[in-house]
C-alpha cells in the first residue's frame, strides 16, 4: 500500500479543525449561495485547517432543512441540528456550540450579509493572540454597503450604547460574524434567545477577561429572503440587556480580584 508523503502526514497532524455554526430560519431561497461559499471557504482554509459545518435549523416552516441536506449531501463534515419550533438566534447559537467539535468555533449569517470567506481574517486575528475576533462594519476601516436604513440605525445605536455600558472601546457589538477559541464557548454562558444574544455573549466574554479584537469588514444587504428581526421587540430587548448589564458591570468591578468572574445569580 502506498504511503502518504511525510510532509502530508505531518501536515494532517498539524491541521486544526474549524467549526462554522450557521443558524437557519426560513432561508431556503439563499441556501444554494451559502453552500457554494462554504465550499469555497473549505478550499481556502486548506491545508492548515479542516472545516466542519454545523447547520442549525431554528424551526423553519419552509423547506430549509430538507434543501440543506440536499445541497450538502456530498460533504461528510456537515452536522445537522434542528429545533421543533423557532426559539431564536441565541438558542440556535447555543445548540450549534454544543454540536461543534472544532478548536475554533465561528458563527456566520445564513444570508451571507458578511462574506463567509472573511472567516480567514477572523482566524488570523485569533492566531495573533485574540480569544474572540468579531467582524466590525462600524470600525473606521469597515464599511456598510446597501444595508437597510432601519437595521443600520438600530445596530449602530445599539453598538454605541453597549460601548458605553461595557467600557470597552469596540465599534460593533451586534455582529454575528465571529470566531471564538474553544475555551470561550466552554466557559461563557448567556441567557438571551433573540438577536441581542450576540451582544450579551460579547459583554460576558469581556467581563470574563477574554481578549476581543475587531476585524474591519463590509456588511451587505441580504440578496434573498427577508429579515426575521422584529424591530420593536429587538429595541426593547437591547434596552433591557443594557440596564441589566450596567448592574452586572458594577458587581464585577466590586467583586473582581485579578481575572473577573460572574457574580452568583447574574444569569
Amino acid at each position: 500500500m502506498k504511503r502518504a508523503p511525510f510532509k502530508e502526514w505531518v501536515g494532517a497532524l498539524l491541521r486544526r479543525l474549524v467549526t462554522v455554526v450557521v443558524p437557519i430560519f426560513n432561508e431556503a431561497e439563499g441556501l444554494a449561495g451559502l453552500a457554494k461559499r462554504l465550499t469555497e471557504l473549505a478550499v481556502v482554509l486548506q491545508p492548515r485547517h479542516d472545516l466542519e459545518i454545523v447547520l442549525v435549523d431554528d424551526g423553519s416552516v419552509d423547506r430549509s432543512l430538507a434543501l440543506a441536506r440536499q445541497l450538502f449531501a456530498t460533504n461528510p463534515q456537515v452536522i445537522y441540528a434542528s429545533h421543533y419550533k423557532n426559539l431564536g438566534l441565541g438558542a440556535a447559537i447555543r445548540t450549534g456550540w454544543r454540536e461543534a467539535n472544532g478548536e475554533i468555533i465561528c458563527t456566520i449569517d445564513a444570508d451571507c450579509t458578511y462574506e463567509p470567506a472573511k472567516v480567514v481574517q477572523l482566524l488570523e486575528a485569533l492566531e495573533a493572540g485574540a480569544d474572540i475576533a468579531t467582524g466590525s462594519p462600524y470600525h473606521p476601516e469597515g464599511r456598510v454597503a446597501n444595508a437597510s436604513g432601519w437595521r443600520l440605525f438600530l445596530s449602530r445605536c445599539a453598538s454605541q450604547l453597549y460601548r458605553l455600558v461595557s467600557g470597552e472601546k469596540l465599534y460593533t457589538f451586534t455582529s454575528l460574524m465571529r470566531a471564538y477559541k474553544r475555551p470561550v464557548i466552554e466557559n461563557v454562558q448567556f441567557t438571551e434567545n433573540g438577536f441581542v444574544s450576540v451582544a450579551e455573549i460579547l459583554l460576558r466574554s469581556i467581563w470574563a477577561g477574554y481578549r476581543v479584537v475587531e476585524v474591519p469588514m463590509e456588511l451587505h444587504s441580504r440578496v434573498s429572503g427577508t429579515s426575521k428581526m422584529k424591530i420593536a421587540r429587538t429595541i426593547a430587548a437591547h434596552l433591557e440587556l443594557m440596564a441589566r448589564s450596567s448592574i452586572w458591570r458594577k458587581q464585577f468591578v466590586m467583586s473582581s480580584i485579578g481575572r473577573p468572574r460572574y457574580p452568583e445569580g447574574s444569569a
